[in-house]
């Protein structure tokens, strides 16, 4: 395998940078308003530890997003980036619109496939099943505990694919 150029940070954006906490009301009732959920993201407030975990990797490494979140939301998600002045310059890679496969699943796909030819430093989430899925490929990991887990979100995540 040959590695080219930095080493890649991959970081989640749920609940690693941003914190979902004010929109998990719509994941809370039945049916889900995955709509609204996802529209009031630009208003997420960022996770410090997050973000400064994210500020001292760019310093070695090439950071990439990558999230759950589907890509409709790209315009908001990278806006939201910007504002929050988080580190520029690696891909945002989200979810198909219609690919309701499990996060654990789909985020490792693109992981193997940006592993290939990169090395991956770290994988920051806090998606414990991705992180154990990630681990057992034989990823480093750092689990992304800083926010308070909502078990809406971790079941949409799972049985879902949505998030």
């Amino acid at each position: 395998m040959t590695r080219t150029s930095r080493p890649l940070a991959v970081f989640d954006l749920d609940n690693t940078l941003a914190s979902t906490a004010h929109r998990q009301r719509f994941l809370e009732r039945r049916p889900r308003d995955w709509a609204a959920f996802f529209a009031a993201a630009p208003q997420d407030p960022p996770l410090a530890e997050g973000v400064t975990l994210c500020r001292e990797a760019a310093e070695e490494c090439e950071i990439v997003y990558l999230t759950g979140r589907p890509e409709r939301c790209r315009r908001d998600t990278v806006a939201w980036l910007a504002a929050h002045d988080l580190p520029r310059g690696g891909a945002l890679h989200m979810r198909r619109d219609r690919d309701f496969r499990p996060a654990r699943v789909t985020k490792l796909e693109i992981l193997r496939r940006l592993g290939r030819d990169r090395e991956i430093r770290m994988l920051v989430d806090d998606d414990e099943l991705v992180c154990d899925a990630a681990e057992e490929a034989g990823f480093t990991v750092v689990r992304a505990r800083w926010a308070v887990a909502s078990e809406a979100l971790m079941e949409a995540q799972e049985k879902e694919g949505r998030t």
